[in-house]
C-alpha cells in the first residue's frame, strides 16, 4: 500500500468549503475513504499530519478529537491515533444519540424512515432467515402472546424485529434500524398506555409477520412490516395534530 499523504497541490488535500476543522475532517475522511489510511492503521503524529495536510495542528487537534467521538478514530492511551475498524453499529452510535432526542415532527420522520426500512428488512428476512432464525422470531411471539405487562410486550417487540433485522443479513441496515426501534421505545410505551386495545394489535400486526416469514413470503413480509410501523407513525401523527 502506498502510504504517501497528499501535499497541499494533492486534490485529496484541496481545501473544501468551511471551516478550517471541518477541512481537516475531510482531508482525513478522504485518507479512508481512498485507501491511503486503512481500518487499524495508526495515524501519522498530529504535527506530521497537519504539515503535509497544510493545516494548523490546533484545528488538526479538534478534527482528530471529533472523528473520535464519532467512532472513525480511536486513542490507544501511549500509542497514538488508529482508525477503527468502522463497524456500522459503532458509527451509528451518535445517529441513534440524534434519533434518541428528537421529538414531535422529529420522531414522525424517524418513525417514517424506520417504516421504510423496516419493510426492506423484513422482506429481504423473508428470502433469507435460517430455521435457527425463525424460531428465535417466533420465541418472542410466543412470549408477546403469553403476557399482559407493557414492559414485557414492548420487550420481546424490541428482540422480535431486532432477529428479523440481524436475518436479513444486512448489518449496516441492521445497525440503522436498532438505532430507530429502540429510540422511538417510548413512543410506543407511550401508545401501550394512551389508546385501548394497542397492544392486541400489535400482537396480531406481530403474527401477521410471522406468519409472512414462515411462508418465506417477500412481498407479503414487506406489506405486513409496513402496516405494523404504519400503525405507529399514523396513531403519533395524529397525536401531534389534536
Amino acid at each position: 500500500m502506498d502510504e504517501t499523504l497528499p501535499s497541499e497541490t494533492d486534490p485529496v488535500a484541496a481545501p473544501p468549503k468551511g471551516t478550517v476543522t471541518q477541512r481537516a475532517i475531510d482531508s482525513i475522511k478522504a485518507l479512508i475513504g481512498e485507501g491511503r489510511l486503512e481500518p487499524g492503521q495508526r495515524l501519522p503524529t498530529e504535527r506530521d499530519l497537519a504539515a503535509q495536510l497544510g493545516i494548523s495542528r490546533s484545528s488538526m487537534r479538534e478534527a482528530i478529537r471529533a472523528l473520535t467521538v464519532l467512532g472513525v478514530l480511536e486513542a490507544r492511551h501511549g500509542s497514538g491515533i488508529y482508525v477503527t475498524q468502522l463497524e456500522a453499529g459503532d458509527l451509528l452510535e451518535t445517529f441513534g444519540v440524534v434519533a434518541d432526542l428528537s421529538r414531535g415532527p422529529g420522531l414522525v420522520e424517524l418513525l417514517e424512515v424506520r417504516r421504510i426500512l423496516e419493510s426492506t428488512a423484513t422482506a429481504l428476512a423473508a428470502a433469507r432467515i435460517t430455521p435457527d432464525q425463525l424460531a428465535e422470531v417466533e420465541k418472542h411471539l410466543t412470549a408477546m402472546n403469553a403476557t399482559d405487562d407493557p414492559e414485557e410486550i414492548l420487550a420481546h417487540d424490541l428482540a422480535f424485529h431486532r432477529e428479523i433485522a440481524a436475518a436479513a443479513g444486512n448489518d449496516t441496515m441492521a445497525a440503522i434500524l436498532e438505532g430507530l426501534s429502540s429510540r422511538t421505545f417510548r413512543a410506543r410505551v407511550w401508545r401501550g398506555y394512551q389508546e385501548e386495545g394497542a397492544f392486541a394489535r400489535t400482537r396480531r400486526e406481530h403474527a401477521a409477520i410471522h406468519r409472512a416469514l414462515v411462508a418465506r413470503d417477500p412481498e407479503a413480509a414487506r406489506a405486513a412490516a409496513a402496516s405494523h410501523v404504519g400503525e405507529v407513525e399514523e396513531w403519533l401523527r395524529a397525536q401531534l395534530e389534536a
